[in-house]
């Protein structure tokens, strides 16, 4: 019995589909119309109480049964008409001269209204609205994944939560998919139920005239009636599940339920039913109108309008009795007494002390660009850009901690690197940034100001000037924009201080996969980790990817036969990712470069000086002098093309001449000939020399 109790729909499908078959008699015809009609209002109110579409998530597979069911029973009624001379039970008889009322032409006209208005207006708009729905929803589920891999590694989140709102969209697509298709069955059911009272309705009348012998009127009586009653029993329950489809596909936008989403956003607006009353009583008031009428319902709204400002107003009276002061000193007893109660146990001090590896702060005004509720998209950017930089570098950025702060200014932002500010910047929210060209066209009025990622010169202009700066050559970008930048570009440039041990391993464990005898050769006995993360780190540093690490770890490995030097190691590396180095630095097989004179570069290596601590540049200061002031006119040419400053030198002093001069030009890149593939050209726009 229980078997049978767990499979009860799938033996209720088999049932339906005998219908189609077995005459049914008149009696359990009758039973079947009711209950078709019943949980179809049963349907009906779920879909009204409902507060989302997955709640009722087996709604397209019962949209299938219930028109199979109806089917089934339109084909049994039609038999029966057809062969009993009209009868076909008391429900259909019912309905048909409930509709008739002696008066065919006016029956049938009622019969055609309600099925087209069960045709074109709620099938087909049912049919509209999923087609849109599951449209919307399948474009939407990149930006669903990409806002709930935001909030994970943002720590909103945790891994699990995360899989379930993974599902969840999931099943929305699914839903909403199933939806698309099942309106089609709705559409179809309507047009077979035309179809079917066409047929009983000429099929019956001949049959009445030729087989039965009736006459003319009698047929027309017996047969309408019939056929009326059957379409409207079958109509419906079809009007219920195609109303029921269209509520469902509209759940997205609701809170709650049906009903309480009707009463609290009417009631919400008690001027609107003031002003309904309002102008219903002057139309009451107007000759040949139905007075009485009109005064009942615009005293109903009236009453109904003054009772809801009522209570509004006593609800905000009541909120507003607790003074504030001491609402406010309530809260920070309970929060104070809350926190000494936390750290009462000694494992909960721990927390103090964690160091989140990137934060960024925010002021106040700032917060709508995170707050994914009111529209906020830098959680989305952050995760693009987390992407891209893991693609392009080979190197996953950690979550980035997301914080309001007091402190700060309400336009202002902090980033943090192992909690410490390593950048700040401030933005106006409700304008644009230009960067002012070399020579702009026209003048722009603005707030100057320096834009903080790359310090050009700015100005931040109102939205209605922004044309008219593109028009002069100004670049102009959006806030959201603005804060972004800055936030990469400082990432970027402290990269190597985000690679720790943790993360070392890590990258190990995933060269293991493709790679697994080169880490069991390597590791631990060869290579040890802590060399491979300032390996690693050195060359982030300069900002070349890591992602071929089976090129690092096997030229390390080699490497370390001859020295262990890191500096040497690291060197020897980046003649070996050649490509990946060319690639990074050069535009169309083109490299601008500034080059060292052959004196300067003897003067520099016999100015390398080796202690315990390693080796370092110990350059006369007239030449330091000369190299610095020539670097700083040469580094102007890169400025006006808009491009980077390349300074190629030797690999022997490489290395070591980066170190000097990162202190006095940090974006200065410092490339040895042994990292260029021979087929660049190479154009020297600057040369060094001694004098």
């Amino acid at each position: 019995m229980k078997r049978i109790f767990n499979n009860m729909i799938s033996v209720f499908v088999v049932i339906i589909v005998l219908f189609l078959l077995i005459p049914l008699p008149p009696f359990l015809l009758d039973v079947l119309f009711i209950f078709n009609i019943s949980i179809s209002l049963v349907i009906l109110l779920i879909t009204m109480n409902i507060g989302e579409a997955l709640e009722f998530s087996i709604f397209p597979s019962l949209l299938l049964i219930t028109t199979l069911f109806r089917l089934g029973l339109n084909i049994s009624s039609t038999r029966l008409i057809l062969s009993e001379g009209g009868e076909a039970g008391e429900v259909i008889k019912l309905f048909g001269e409930f509709v008739i009322q002696g008066n065919v032409v006016i029956g049938v006209i009622i019969f055609l209204i309600i099925v087209l208005m069960q045709f074109i207006v709620i099938t087909k708009g049912a049919e509209r609205v999923s087609e849109v729905a599951a449209r919307f929803t399948l474009d939407s589920m990149p930006g669903k994944q990409m806002a709930i891999d935001a909030d994970l590694s943002s720590g909103l989140i945790n891994e699990q939560q995360a899989k379930e709102r993974r599902a969840k969209v999931q099943r929305e697509a699914d839903f909403y998919g199933a939806m698309d298709g099942a309106t089609k069955i709705v559409k179809g059911d309507a047009i077979m139920s035309l179809i079917i009272t066409t047929i009983n309705f000429i099929a019956g009348f001949i049959i009445g005239i030729v087989q039965s012998g009736m006459d003319l009127n009698q047929a027309l009586s017996v047969y309408s009636i019939a056929t009326i009653g059957d379409g409207l029993v079958s109509q419906l329950p079809s009007l219920m599940i195609s109303t029921a489809t269209g509520m469902i596909v509209t759940r997205s936008v609701s809170e709650g339920s049906l009903n309480k989403d009707v009463i609290k956003q009417f009631l919400a607006q008690p001027q609107a039913l003031m002003i309904a009353a309002v102008i219903l009583a002057f139309f009451g008031i107007l000759p040949g109108t139905p007075h009485v009428q009109l005064f009942i319902i615009a005293g109903t709204l009236f009453f109904i309008s003054y009772k809801v400002t009522k209570n509004m107003k006593a609800m905000e009276e009541q909120k507003a009795a607790i003074p504030a002061a001491e609402e406010l000193a309530r809260k920070q007893a309970e929060a104070q007494q809350s926190e000494m109660d936390y750290y009462k146990d000694v494992n909960n001090v721990y927390s103090l002390i964690n160091v989140e590896p990137i934060e960024m702060e925010f002021g106040y005004s700032l917060i709508p660009l995170v707050d994914e509720t009111n529209g906020g998209k830098l959680i989305n950017r952050i995760v693009i850009f987390r992407r891209q930089y893991a693609q392009e570098m080979g190197f996953v950025i950690p979550s980035i901690r997301l914080r309001d702060a007091s402190m700060l200014g309400t336009n202002q932002y902090v980033i943090k690197i192992r909690g410490e500010e390593v950048a700040k910047g401030e933005i106006l929210l409700d304008y644009y940034l230009a960067l002012e060209p070399s020579n702009p066209a026209g003048e722009i009025e603005g707030i100057e100001t320096i834009e903080p990622a790359y310090g050009i010169p700015s100005r931040w202009i109102l939205p209605e000037n922004k044309e008219m700066a593109e028009i002069y050559g100004y670049t102009v970008i959006d806030p959201l924009s603005v804060m972004l930048t800055h936030l990469s570009e400082t990432v970027k440039r402290h990269t190597y201080e985000l690679l720790d041990r943790a993360e070392t391993i890590q990258l190990v464990e995933h060269l293991k996969k493709t790679a697994p005898q080169l880490v069991e050769e390597a590791f631990p006995s060869v290579l040890s980790y802590a060399m491979l993360e300032k390996i690693l780190g050195n060359l982030l540093k300069e900002g070349i990817p890591i992602k071929d690490m089976v090129t690092i770890v096997e030229t390390a490995v080699d490497a370390l036969n001859i020295t262990r030097d890191t500096d040497i190691i690291t060197e020897t590396i980046r003649a070996r990712l050649k490509r990946t180095i060319t690639r990074r630095f050069c535009e169309e097989d083109k490299l601008n470069v500034i080059t060292l004179d052959a004196e300067v570069e003897k003067k520099i290596v016999a100015s390398l000086v080796k202690n315990e601590q390693g080796v370092y540049l110990a350059i006369a200061p007239d030449l330091m002098q000369a190299m610095l002031a020539q670097l700083t006119e040469n580094i102007k040419k890169f400025s006006e093309l808009g491009q980077k400053p390349i300074l190629l030198t030797s690999h022997v002093i490489r290395v070591y001449l980066k170190r000097l001069l990162e202190q006095f030009y940090p974006d200065l890149t410092v490339l040895s000939f042994n990292e260029i593939i021979t087929n660049v050209q190479i154009q020297a726009l600057g040369n060094i020399t001694s004098n």
